[in-house]
């Protein structure tokens, strides 16, 4: 499949029955007119000059490579499409002004030539499909210019022609606009890159670069690809993937992504995928794919129209010809009428309702860092009243963490860090930082022994010491106070590291799953959104998990669910309520694909990314509520476009009882619904100051 480029894609319609034509073409099966991206895919063998007549009858065009690959399409179309309507609309006035002073016939030849500059496109197009019998938008104008001309009404046909080429090529600009946004937003693939092959550097396309490549990035460059740092140390910006403008520290070690930029420092990067594979193309293409997807409003609008234009048609006929045949009406007054119905009858604000709002929903989102597959999951994210969590490595950081300490001898951290500095349980990870922390010096213990089940026994400076769970301190009777300290801290929920030697207890370490900072804030965050209720699910015991609801805030949790108990429990709170999952994407996959909507954390890892709905691809919550508001204030901005295209028309043909409808008023209903819906569609990429996240 090739992909190409289209100008002059104004008409969600219009791009259908292009598609259409196209697939009726040998070889054209698998063709695609992308409307909210302006693009063509179409197998090779398919014969491009037939496609290209397909093309030209509808007024678009395939944009010609012009090698600048980051604004590959031209707006010549959008240029000559405005100048025709300054000239035109020079023309009327000045032919309004002269038309006391000159002969009927050549103010009538200087309308003509009006009515040709700004809608002879759309007479040829409405002409072709009159014939055809096919009704869309075109036909309607086409029939209502002829009509206008049939009986006498050079001005108003001049109007009714410069208006609705001032009405497609507003609605144009406004799809253009959102298209633009999107292209800003997929050009932050990097273009090149500097690979070092036997010890030269070299520049070639990032398309080049295979898994095992060793790049140089200087400081401002963008990361070409998905890697791992070899040598240097720099500060990286990672907002092209996860939505974050603060930057993230890297070492040697530590994997990068690409498209992110080297702020400073010089960065040797060892490449682990090849671009096309990497985190950051896999975004792009989603967020492309994204765009196509139709949602059940848009699917709805698309049926309604379907049959809308006929009916409007039948209407019109009626009103042209019901009031003069049986009522005793003027003829030429009740034809006028009927032509101004055919131009209410135009559906475009209707067809525009939608697209423009989820394109500008769709791209929000991406810039924050939020991978939304499809319109039709940021709908349903605005529907969602319940939503469930993961707790390990969701609403905590799945990482041990010392909470508290109970100390009974000074020196009892230390003996804890001489024994634990050479363990690799993620315990002793925990308690090593925590000593870190606190600046404490230690030296290594002596003889070091593991007991399965229990702890590790070891000796320092010829004394026994003993650290691990309570099966490690049986030799001892532990006082009334350090028995009343392990009950209280194990009703707490915490896990117990106990130091000791041959004869007492040294001290006792409280180690919990470290809660995310954010996690509170978050759940606020939710419920001030409109979320009803929150939910955790986790494999833990109850006092854990009690521990944890009530720190950040959860409302309802459920303990010591299995995979599979997950699921089940989704499955019923669905019965009731629209819910959502949010887990990391790998272990809670199963509820994740049961839920409404999942949702996934993953910092671009592969697994999140299929997995789920929507992908938060920074490592925390912080950007949810967010989230879910634009998602909420699109489907308002879709029911209210749909509510005003509707009621205008509505208002409108209502005119037609008294005999108040003009062509004037209808145009401009027409035309004023479009642009407003256009212009409130695209307040969504209008962002008020965020709060940003610092986590």
């Amino acid at each position: 499949m090739k992909e190409h480029k289209l100008q002059g894609l104004s008409c969600a319609n219009c791009a259908a029955d292009i598609e259409k034509q196209i697939k009726q073409l040998d070889h054209g099966d698998s063709a695609a007119v992308l409307f909210n991206s302006s693009k063509l895919k179409i197998d090779e063998k398919v014969n491009m000059q037939k496609v290209e007549q397909i093309l030209a009858n509808d007024g678009a065009s395939i944009v010609k490579e012009s090698g600048n690959e980051e604004h590959s399409h031209n707006h010549d179309y959008g240029s000559n499409m405005k100048l025709l309507l300054i000239i035109s609309t020079a023309l009327f006035i000045l032919t309004m002004f002269l038309s006391k002073y000159i002969p009927s016939w050549a103010e009538i030849a200087l309308y003509i030539v009006s009515i040709t500059i700004s809608g002879y496109s759309t007479f040829i197009r409405g002409a072709k499909n009159l014939i055809k019998l096919k009704f869309n938008i075109d036909t309607l104008m086409t029939v209502a210019l002829i009509g206008a001309i049939a009986i006498g009404e050079w001005k108003e046909a001049t109007v009714v022609a410069i208006l609705f080429g001032l009405n497609e090529f507003l609605e144009g600009l406004g799809m253009e606009k959102a298209r633009r946004s999107m292209e800003k937003l997929l050009q932050v693939a990097p273009k090149e890159a500097v690979l070092i092959d036997n010890g030269q550097e070299k520049i070639v396309p990032i398309k080049e670069l295979k898994k095992g490549d060793i790049v140089l990035v200087k400081a401002g460059e963008k990361i070409p690809s998905d890697g791992v740092v070899l040598e240097g140390k720099s500060s990286v910006n990672e907002a092209a993937i996860t939505g974050e403008s603060l930057p993230v520290e890297k070492e040697i070690g530590e994997n990068v992504f690409g498209g992110s930029i080297n702020n400073e420092g010089v960065l040797k990067v060892k490449i682990t995928k090849a671009f096309v594979d990497s985190s950051l193309a896999k975004i792009l293409h989603l967020v492309e794919e994204a765009q196509e997807t139709k949602t059940p409003t848009e699917l709805f609008i698309n049926r309604f129209a379907k049959y809308y234009t006929p009916l409007v048609m039948i209407i019109a006929v009626i009103v042209m010809f019901i009031p003069p045949l049986f009522l005793s009406g003027d003829w030429q007054t009740w034809i006028y009428q009927g032509l101004a119905v055919l131009i209410v009858g135009c559906p475009c604000a209707l067809i525009l309702s939608s697209p423009i709002a989820i394109v500008a929903g769709i791209t929000r989102n991406a810039r924050n860092g939020i991978l939304v597959k499809g319109g039709v999951f940021l709908e349903q994210l605005g529907k969602i009243s319940v939503i469930a969590f993961d707790k390990t490595g969701t609403l905590t950081k799945g990482e041990p963490y010392v909470s508290t300490v109970v100390e009974y001898e000074e020196n009892f951290l230390e003996i804890a860090a001489s024994i634990e500095s050479t363990s690799s349980h993620p315990l002793a990870k925990a308690i090593m930082k925590k000593v870190k922390q606190e600046g404490i010096i230690f030296s290594e213990a002596e003889e070091i022994e593991t007991i399965s089940g229990q702890g590790i026994v070891a000796k320092i400076n010829e004394q026994r010491y003993f650290i691990g769970n309570e099966k490690t301190i049986v030799h001892i009777n532990p006082t009334n106070v350090v028995q009343e300290d392990i009950n209280r801290l194990k009703e707490a929920g915490f896990t117990l590291v106990i130091v000791s030697d041959e004869k007492k207890v040294l001290g006792i370490i409280g180690i919990t799953d470290e809660i995310r900072q954010e996690s509170r804030e978050v759940i606020f965050g939710l419920h001030q959104a409109g979320i009803k209720d929150t939910v955790m699910l986790t494999g833990d015991h109850h006092k854990t998990a009690k521990n944890v609801a009530d720190s950040v805030g959860v409302k309802t949790f459920f303990t010591n669910q299995l995979p599979e108990q997950k699921v089940e429990k989704i499955k019923e709170l669905r019965q009731h309520e629209t819910v959502a999952m949010v887990g990391d994407g790998i272990n809670d996959a199963p509820a994740l694909a049961v839920a409404d909507l999942g949702i996934a954390m993953g910092k671009g890892t592969d697994s999140a990314i299929e997995t789920a709905d929507i992908v938060l691809m920074q490592d925390h919550l912080g950007k949810l509520p967010n989230a879910i508001k634009i998602a909420k204030r699109m489907n308002k901005i879709i029911k209210f476009n749909i509510s005003i295209s509707l009621g205008l028309k509505v208002i409108a043909l209502l005119l037609t009882i008294p005999g108040w409808l003009t062509l004037w008023i209808a145009i401009l209903a027409d035309m004023g619904a479009t642009i407003f819906v256009t212009l409130v569609s695209l307040s969504l990429l209008i962002s008020k100051k965020e709060k940003e996240s610092s986590y």
